[in-house]
């Protein structure tokens, strides 16, 4: 995975967004965050009730799923955080802000997304959600391979439970990844997200599958 001593900034923008930077790459701001909404909404349209979540970024997935049906749908959140910069961030009120992070049904774990994976009991898990990087085909990081790859998407289809959910943010559709999750998965398919990004008509992607 990505190296621990890389750059994070939280800056706010001219337009007065708030902004994340890793190593000087832009991952994500708080003005388009509807594709962070929609990965958690693969989960609840599910039923989960017991979620991981790899990678905090500003919390707006994490947010969605605690606030689902007023607070009383997710049960568990874990959160898989690599780098401790942006915990913080979030902890000093950028994006969703900490009271995300004060809420007793979810404990963020810093840390290799697929560490905190492992760590999970087997088939413990109604959705694993994955936000880690720009998507396996424009990595910001090339460590971060590993998420995407056969070990990594069985490792993350082991914690599920039958029927569960994998769901996969990613930049764009890649067919490589789909082949990878119908290895161990059913009901593979990639969603488009449109997006507006800074007054730019975009598709961001969610791939997805469920657990056999």
């Amino acid at each position: 995975m990505a190296d621990v001593d890389d750059e994070v900034v939280v800056r706010t923008r001219a337009d007065g967004a708030t902004e994340l930077r890793v190593n000087g790459v832009f991952v994500m701001d708080d003005v388009e965050t509807s594709s962070e909404r929609v990965l958690a909404e693969h989960a609840l349209d599910a039923g989960a009730r017991e979620v991981l979540v790899g990678g905090l970024g500003l919390g707006f997935t994490a947010r969605a799923l605690l606030e689902a049906e007023g607070g009383r749908r997710v049960e568990r959140l874990v959160v898989a955080e690599l780098h401790d910069g942006v915990l913080r961030a979030v902890r000093d009120g950028a994006g969703a802000g900490p009271e995300v992070l004060d809420d007793p049904r979810c404990t963020v774990v810093v840390g290799d997304v697929l560490d905190v994976v492992a760590a999970q009991p087997a088939a413990s898990l109604d959705a694993v959600l994955l936000d880690v990087d720009n998507g396996p085909d424009f990595l910001v990081h090339d460590a971060n391979a590993a998420v995407y790859d056969s070990t990594g998407v069985r490792a993350c289809a082991r914690a599920l439970r039958p029927g569960g959910t994998l769901a996969v943010w990613s930049m764009a559709d890649s067919e490589t990844l789909r082949e990878r999750l119908g290895e161990v998965l059913d009901d593979v398919r990639a969603v488009a997200v449109p997006v507006d990004l800074q007054g730019r008509a975009e598709h961001y992607w969610v791939l997805t599958g469920h657990a056999r």
